[in-house]
């Protein structure tokens, strides 16, 4: 095993040795397949050691209870991380305004750039990366902290700019160190700060963003489209963040625009804009949906059907529910549910078919 490989492939590589070992159990149980015990022996000697070599090399998981381990230690770095970001930032204004002003400006300066020493230092020793993630979102905190405080200190009024650059530390962070929670707050950041900046432009302050969810649609696009230009070979991982955060925010600033036609830039009836953005997003979820299968990309599918979901029974509960008797509604729904179901398990079964 000479070749180049990272954690996740490793892991792959696993799963795969794993899948293949139950599939021989059953095909000699069968008897569609027959071993000598010198060629049995053989292969369980080679498939143990490449599963003992990988889990020295890589630290992955090659048992069941081993997965549910390692997920567990996932979830509690997660939270660890965003416990102590709280602690972080309430230590702060505890005890903020019993320091000199040059030592606030130390401490705001010197706490970023020790949690990047410790983040490089625990990243070169560590292969699982859990305490890796958890020391980069207390130095995400910190960063953000840093700016935040240091504007309030010196009257700096609200910039765009400020996301921009905790946009860009993020994903130095998730880069450097391949975590894909930093790469979430990463591509947040920047997508507040795409529409903060033309909020800012239109002359309109920063925080009425959220009043004008139009602003949205184009930036969440262009990240969701980021994968497409750009193939991450070496970040496997991460192109499903792009496409989870860039469809995700697309299709909620869709569902809230159907919603409030009155917040739009256009100037029409705000029945017409709701209209217009309703039949939009059927179309946007099925345009997804069709990608997601072509592609063989699952989560775009079920993001898709997920959506257009929602925007029909968003569409029936707004059309129905003030004059069809309740019991009945909630029959059309169950039924419509039915429907959907159904169309959604055909899809399902051409995803496996083009995947395979």
């Amino acid at each position: 095993m000479t070749e180049t490989l990272d954690r996740k492939e490793a892991q792959r590589r696993v799963e795969r040795i794993r899948a293949f070992r139950q599939q021989l159990e059953e095909l000699l149980e069968q008897g569609v397949l027959t071993l000598t015990g010198e060629q049995r022996e053989r292969l369980d000697r080679h498939l143990t050691g490449s599963l003992a070599e990988l889990s020295e090399r890589f630290d992955v998981d090659v048992t069941e209870s081993q997965k549910q381990i390692s997920l567990g230690m996932l979830i509690l770095s997660t939270l660890g991380g965003l416990a102590f970001c709280a602690a972080l930032i309430l230590f702060f204004y505890r005890f903020w305004g019993m320091m000199a002003t040059p030592a606030q400006i130390a401490v705001l300066a010197g706490a970023p750039a020790l949690g990047l020493i410790g983040l490089d230092a625990v990243a070169s020793r560590e292969k699982t990366r859990y305490f890796t993630g958890l020391i980069a979102l207390i130095v995400l905190a910190s960063f953000a902290l840093n700016l935040a405080v240091l504007g309030s200190m010196f009257n700096v009024l609200p910039t765009p700019n400020a996301y921009l650059a905790w946009g860009l530390f993020a994903l130095i962070v998730a880069y450097a160190y391949r975590l894909r929670i930093p790469l979430y707050a990463g591509l947040i950041s920047l997508l507040v700060f795409a529409t903060t900046g033309v909020t800012v432009l239109s002359g309109n302050y920063i925080a009425d963003f959220l009043l004008r969810p139009e602003i949205f649609l184009p930036a969440c696009l262009l990240i969701a489209a980021v994968p497409l230009v750009a193939p991450h070979r070496k970040f496997i991982e991460f192109p499903a963040v792009y496409r989870m955060v860039g469809m995700f925010c697309f299709f909620l600033a869709l569902e809230v625009q159907v919603h409030a036609g009155r917040m739009s830039y256009f100037p029409f009836a705000a029945g017409k804009i709701e209209t217009v953005y309703r039949i939009l997003g059927f179309a946007a979820a099925g345009l997804t949906i069709w990608l997601g299968i072509r592609r063989g990309v699952a989560s775009m599918v079920n993001l898709g059907s997920l959506f257009f979901a929602i925007f029909v029974f968003d569409r029936l509960f707004s059309s129905w529910w003030d004059w069809m008797p309740k019991y009945l509604f909630f029959l059309i729904i169950g039924l419509t549910a039915v429907g959907m179901l159904a169309v959604f398990r055909r899809l399902r079964i051409r995803t496996r078919r083009v995947s395979a």
